[in-house]
């Protein structure tokens, strides 16, 4: 796992039970490695996911966004990078792009809502995970 500026890449592996009949990633496992390097965007910013308790804070998903360019395929050993593209009061955007061979795969973004770790719903963004997502770095297009 390597952070290049403000952009973080997580390298991921392909396994054969995620790969689907027409020999690429099955869809839903592109979510599943985004989970993966959005926590190590955050261990690698110092503000792992297990701490944000301390801060009173939650997140919650609202929306999600992906476009495919190109499948991932068995033997392929992508990366997927992670960046801040919004910072709000109450919410965060996080662009991320999986990239084989320098070619990228496939973009998205996914959009948090901070809630209150007590239950009693949204909430401000601590500074502390202001600070953590550092500047803006769009990575997807337009």
């Amino acid at each position: 796992m390597t952070q290049d500026g403000e952009v973080f890449a997580h390298p991921v592996t392909p396994r054969f039970y995620e790969i689907d009949g027409q020999g690429v990633m099955f869809n839903m496992w592109y979510l599943a490695y985004v989970d993966e390097a959005v926590d190590g965007f955050f261990v690698a910013r110092n503000l792992p996911y297990q701490t944000w308790s301390e801060l009173g804070v939650d997140v919650h998903v609202a929306h999600v966004e992906i476009d495919w360019k190109a499948a991932i395929r068995y033997t392929d050993r992508p990366e997927v990078l992670v960046s801040t593209a919004r910072i709000g009061t109450k919410s965060f955007t996080l662009d991320f792009a999986f990239r084989r061979d320098g070619e990228i795969t496939a973009t998205g973004c996914i959009v948090y809502v901070a809630v209150a770790a007590d239950g009693s719903g949204t909430t401000a963004l601590p500074s502390r995970l202001v600070e953590a997502l550092g500047e803006v770095s769009v990575l997807r297009p337009g």
